[in-house]
């Protein structure tokens, strides 16, 4: 049966940068397995699988897989989700509307610029949590392939935040360190693979473009994800990380987080936080996307 899909880059608003996401619009009738071997045939860092929502007032449920397994939640999926449906809509407002994710509904506005282009933010369906403790300086510089001196933990401290995926945030020095930083796979799995495949954001300050407010990388090799351009879930985990080191006064803070540049995909992740009584209440993630291909898959 011939499916039709697009294909978007997401967080950008150029083609052939961003985080290239796959998104299967009829999927009814598609098994678990067939889900995953699409995936892995597409080989981008995601893949959603569109159906029918559960709920008649919601737009759609999405399944989300990357090319080793299936996520309950992630960012840049979510985004471009809600950019393709407002594009292939035709209807150039703004939208407000629920997708529903493994992790629960997701409450997502989207605008498209025309028949390719938009931008979309949606609503956390989890606030970040603290997701337990890392190892020591020395072992996590070893597992990413670092000298010590090259973590920075007055920037932020080195911890692991779950809003839907756990991820564990390892600050350094500078873009310098930043980019020489990689997974030493006799060490990854076992430092940061704590209760499954290991997910670690290095981040730093230091950033490329002046009024961004971090620089990160991700590594997922044990989830098929050796790179990824831009990782809306660990900006989701960020947020709690930000407020509790940061503390920002209570009210609307916005931050920009830059992404993917030393693949040359760069990313912008807008996160908005709202923060009352020193505690963090609600965060959105938004960014564009603009489709890239389109066409029919025989599943």
């Amino acid at each position: 049966m011939k499916r039709r899909f697009i294909t978007l880059n997401v967080f950008t608003d150029r083609r052939f940068a961003g985080n290239p996401l796959a998104m299967v619009l009829d999927s009814q009738g598609l098994g678990s397995v067939t889900m995953q071997t699409i995936a892995r045939e597409f080989g981008h860092p995601e893949t959603v699988f569109m159906l029918p929502a559960v709920d008649p007032a919601h737009k759609a449920s999405m399944r989300i897989f990357t090319p080793a397994s299936e996520l309950p939640f992630a960012g840049h999926p979510t985004v471009g989700a809600a950019v393709g449906l407002a594009c292939l809509s035709g209807d150039a407002r703004r939208q407000s509307f629920v997708l529903e994710e493994k992790v629960g509904p997701v409450a997502c506005s989207a605008q498209s610029h025309g028949a390719d282009s938009g931008q979309a933010e949606f609503r956390l369906p989890r606030l970040p949590e603290a997701a337990g403790a890392l190892p020591d300086i020395a072992t996590m510089a070893g597992a990413l392939c670092l000298a010590p001196a090259d973590i920075a933990p007055n920037s932020y401290p080195a911890s692991r935040w779950s809003a839907g995926i756990a991820y564990s945030f390892v600050p350094v020095r500078s873009r310098e360190a930043i980019a020489r930083a990689k997974p030493d796979m006799s060490k990854f799995e076992k430092v940061f693979g704590i209760g499954g495949p290991a997910m670690v954001c290095v981040i730093c300050t230091d950033t490329v473009e002046e009024g961004h407010h971090l620089h990160a990388r991700m590594f997922a090799p044990g989830n098929g994800i050796p790179e990824d351009p831009a990782t809306g879930s660990a900006v989701a985990a960020f947020a709690g990380l930000h407020v509790a080191h940061s503390r920002p006064s209570d009210g609307e803070h916005r931050l920009v987080i830059e992404q993917g540049y030393e693949m040359g995909r760069p990313s912008l992740m807008r996160l908005s936080l709202t923060v009352a009584n020193g505690r963090l209440v609600e965060a959105s993630i938004g960014g564009n996307a603009v489709i890239v291909t389109e066409g029919t898959i025989e599943a």
